[in-house]
């Protein structure tokens, strides 16, 4: 069986069955992770997609100065970044159109309760961010982090704790 780098090399040589396999073997921690920050298997297969699209689109000049898990958990990270971005408001440009509730909905407020959180998250520095998002929805160790973003663990302990913190008192303001 073929390692990541040797799909890698196959696929800039022409083979669409190395990036066929690249697929098939991290599909599922990809879709895994958007299902965590989005809440909704749709939006989670259709990030997935956007995710693999940019590897294909993006591999064929790979340097190979890092795993490819790297390089897909940042495409996974930016992807993530950019879904929360762009739905943060989302929810609120249409608040006057929602019918009223005949019945307290407590899917809802913890759908609510989801997307405020990931919101805060999106709102946290880019250190703190990243390490936090990989903790919470990759549940990765500290050592991988500290490796994925070329710092130490003591580094992304301190992140991981000044984001909590600080998604703490957001979250703390809004109830």
């Amino acid at each position: 069986m073929k390692n990541d780098h040797e799909l890698i090399h196959s696929f800039q040589k022409g083979s669409r069955s190395a990036f066929d396999e690249l697929v098939r073997r991290h599909l599922d921690s990809v879709h895994r992770f958007f299902l965590r920050i989005t809440g909704n298997p749709m939006e989670a297969e259709d990030l997935a997609q956007d995710v693999f699209l940019k590897c294909y689109k993006s591999l064929k000049t790979f340097k190979f100065q890092a795993d490819f898990t790297t390089y897909l958990y940042r495409i996974n990270i930016n992807t993530g970044n950019t879904w929360i971005r762009r739905n943060r408001w989302k929810h609120f440009l249409h608040l006057d159109q929602a019918p009223e509730p005949i019945e307290e909905d407590q899917s809802m407020e913890k759908e609510w309760s989801r997307k405020e959180l990931w919101y805060s998250i999106a709102a946290l520095p880019k250190q703190q961010r990243m390490v936090v998002m990989m903790r919470i929805a990759q549940e990765l160790p500290y050592q991988d982090i500290a490796n994925l973003l070329g710092t130490t663990v003591g580094s992304a302990k301190v992140s991981y704790h000044h984001g909590i913190r600080q998604l703490k008192q957001k979250l703390e303001k809004t109830k």
